[in-house]
């Protein structure tokens, strides 16, 4: 038992994990759609939001990020949050504590909305 013992603390952590993910039984590891962790962006670019909708988690940090060539914000329509006007490669982020549906939409241009369910 020494001996094994010995020889999986020479092994490598990168090594010793790929072992451990190929055991039977194991989960499997899949790509979705889903954001990461709880993190999850959206791209203002062309007078819009992408995605147009985004659905994450209770406890996700949602960041926009302005790609447009001019100045835009995100206005909650229930007033729960609201950025600064944010110029090119600007961010701006919020954290969601509760579930539900929050629309947006930039006061500077109110055509462009945009919507994140909380779930």
């Amino acid at each position: 038992m020494k001996k094994k013992i010995l020889w999986l603390a020479s092994v490598p952590v990168p090594v010793l994990l790929a072992m451990l993910l190929l055991l039977p039984g194991s989960r499997s590891v899949a790509a979705n759609n889903e954001p990461s962790g709880s993190n999850a962006e959206v791209t203002i670019d062309n007078f819009s939001f992408g995605p147009q909708t985004l659905t994450v988690p209770v406890g996700a940090t949602v960041t926009w990020t302005n790609r447009d060539d001019i100045p835009h914000n995100v206005v909650s329509t229930d007033g729960v949050f609201k950025s600064k006007v944010k110029d090119t490669d600007e961010k701006f982020s919020y954290t969601f504590t509760k579930a539900g549906t929050y629309s947006y939409f930039c006061s500077v241009h109110p055509k462009m909305t945009g919507k994140v369910v909380v779930q």
